[in-house]
């Protein structure tokens, strides 16, 4: 079995768990390739077994890996879509930060969760992404995203009028800070924290949400995935800023957008023993109540 590795920098407080992480994968006698950047970040720190291999890019996953490994957040697990992009690579996650809907794996639970990778006890979890279009072709070929675009004023600017479409015909015009167009799987990010709903991974929608409306009758509005919106950007400010996940670029507010939703999906790989719910529950400590106990 092949896995890489992703990670970004981070503190010394987690070195003992990537330590973990290689020491579980060496006893498991897997082949282990590690992004550059983070072996050359790591390779001081830790111990690495003799036979690591480094990629650098997309290109070189392609025909290598069984499975993709990320050590971080969830925000680390969403920069791992520009190396695996339509590949269909298996992607898992252990949690160093701090709430982990993405990266689902406890950082206690290293050890009999790679085992657990190794004897294939794991199921796949499709994920629906968006693809992001305008006439400047922002974002070149890494114009998607797992989690949500995010169309956003400026920190200096004054709130936006952003008009709305669904496959040509007028939704409304959003007198708001700005607007995320989330996937089932970012309906649990930045969306949920400005009122939207929470959607199952498997449901075939879209949210849109606005931040900070204006009008306080504009909620968020839950479409179709098979269908193409279109926005268009009413400002006093000449910018604006878009994102797709953790990618963001300053656009001039003559640029119509296109969101869809992408011709692939990303496989996040979920061990036996959890659920959605249960993330749900864990995650958001639903039924901490002293009338459940």
């Amino acid at each position: 079995m092949r896995i890489a590795i992703y990670g970004r920098d981070f503190n010394d407080s987690v070195l003992p768990f990537v330590q973990e992480v290689f020491d579980a994968l060496a006893q498991q006698q897997v082949t282990i390739l590690v992004y550059l950047k983070f072996y050359n970040f790591i390779k001081p720190k830790v111990k690495l077994p003799a036979n690591v291999i480094t990629f650098s890019t997309h290109k070189e996953l392609l025909t290598e890996v069984d499975v993709l490994l990320s050590l971080g957040g969830d925000g680390t697990l969403l920069d791992t879509l520009s190396l695996i992009r339509d590949s269909q690579i298996p992607v898992i996650g252990i949690n160093f930060g701090r709430l982990g809907f993405l990266a689902s794996i406890n950082k206690t639970e290293i050890k009999t969760a790679i085992e657990a990778l190794v004897k294939g006890e794991y199921s796949l979890d499709k994920r629906s992404i968006l693809n992001f279009e305008s006439q400047n072709s922002l974002f070149g070929d890494e114009n998607f995203a797992l989690n949500d675009i995010t169309i956003h004023r400026r920190d200096n600017s004054a709130m936006m009028i952003i008009h709305a479409y669904m496959n040509g015909e007028f939704i409304n015009s959003y007198w708001a800070d700005g607007l995320i167009i989330a996937t089932p799987t970012g309906s649990t990010a930045y969306s949920l924290s400005c009122g939207g709903p929470i959607i199952l991974p498997n449901a075939q929608n879209f949210v849109i949400t606005p931040i900070a409306p204006h009008n306080l009758n504009v909620r968020p509005i839950i479409v179709p995935d098979d269908v193409k919106l279109t926005f268009e950007i009413e400002a006093r400010s000449t910018k604006f800023l878009v994102s797709c996940d953790s990618r963001t670029e300053t656009v001039d507010r003559s640029v119509k957008i296109n969101i869809n939703k992408a011709s692939f999906n990303v496989n996040l790989l979920r061990l036996n023993n959890e659920s959605y719910l249960t993330t749900l529950r864990n995650k958001l400590l639903w039924g901490i109540d002293t009338r459940n106990y």
